[in-house]
């Protein structure tokens, strides 16, 4: 497979708490505090771009923050295409971390008015690969843009990967609403919340397999146990690479940029996730879901 891979959708300012010890009410808890560029599509997009693969990035900040955020996609080997929103922010989360669990506080900003169009079809005709997250059918107007999208890929050849994003938000999209948006996908890579919640299942193994009806190929994610590969060929586990987790944030992003990388030089769906599962180790092991 040759070409670039075309990555659109969330780019936020992650805020990343990390408490010394459990949270206090009402009074101060000591933590680590840390400000990092974030954003599941832009972490997979800066993981890809670290990781050698060509990619592009479309994706809306606020116009304040867009020399920022182009820089800090720069320097990780991505080209990016950023819109100037000259009225909402640059989207906020705030990330607490627990562990290896985490919660997350988020302010969408200027991402609610980023839709598929804003792929251009000059970015389609140099790329082998569209790669969006769930957060970017979220909101009116999104869907039918993504259907859109789906489209002008399916005309050019272009396969195309999702990764859900947030099972919060696929819940009050709705399971079938959202398979119906992301209808014509290639590949596929949910969480085992998303994935439970997308398939009905409980075991991954089982979840991955009915998953894999739907999609040529499913990476289910399962944090420290690894990931389960399924294909119309059947399903395969794939263990995690050791790592001492400081902060899990974006591991999924660096799992689904590791496979893509590999992937884009051979289409070996094992092997790709042996290549996920060493990204998402680096990932875990710093502060923030970037590399740098």
């Amino acid at each position: 497979m040759t070409g670039r891979i075309v990555v659109f959708g969330d780019v936020f300012d992650d805020i990343v708490v990390v408490p010394n010890g459990p949270i206090r009410s009402d009074t101060d808890t000591a933590s680590v505090i840390r400000t990092r560029a974030g954003g599941s599509a832009a972490n997979t997009a800066a993981w890809l771009g670290t990781l050698g693969a060509p990619v592009d990035f479309v994706g809306r900040v606020a116009a304040a923050d867009l020399s920022r955020h182009a820089d800090a996609l720069a320097s990780c080997g991505v080209t990016p295409h950023l819109i100037a929103d000259g009225e909402l922010p640059t989207g906020t989360i705030v990330v607490l971390v627990d562990g290896e669990r985490r919660s997350m506080l988020t302010e969408k900003g200027a991402n609610a008015l980023l839709t598929a169009d804003a792929v251009s079809d000059g970015l389609l005709d140099a790329a082998s690969l569209i790669h969006f997250t769930g957060y970017s059918l979220f909101g009116s107007g999104r869907e039918a843009a993504a259907a859109r999208l789906m489209l002008r890929a399916a005309e050019r050849g272009i396969g195309i990967s999702v990764d859900p994003g947030s099972a919060g938000f696929i819940a009050d999209l709705g399971v079938e609403r959202f398979l119906a948006a992301v209808d014509g996908a290639a590949l596929l890579f949910p969480n085992l919340e998303e994935g439970r919640l997308l398939s009905g299942l409980e075991e991954p193994h089982e979840v991955a397999a009915a998953l894999a009806e739907r999609f040529a190929v499913v990476a289910l994610t399962l944090d420290t146990a690894g990931a389960v590969v399924a294909t119309a060929d059947g399903v395969q586990h794939v263990a995690a690479e050791p790592a001492t987790v400081i902060d899990p944030t974006g591991a999924g992003d660096a799992f689904a940029a590791g496979f893509l990388a590999s992937w884009l030089r051979d289409p070996d769906p094992v092997a790709a996730a042996r290549a996920g599962a060493r990204a998402g180790a680096m990932a875990v092991s710093r502060t923030g879901a970037r590399p740098v």
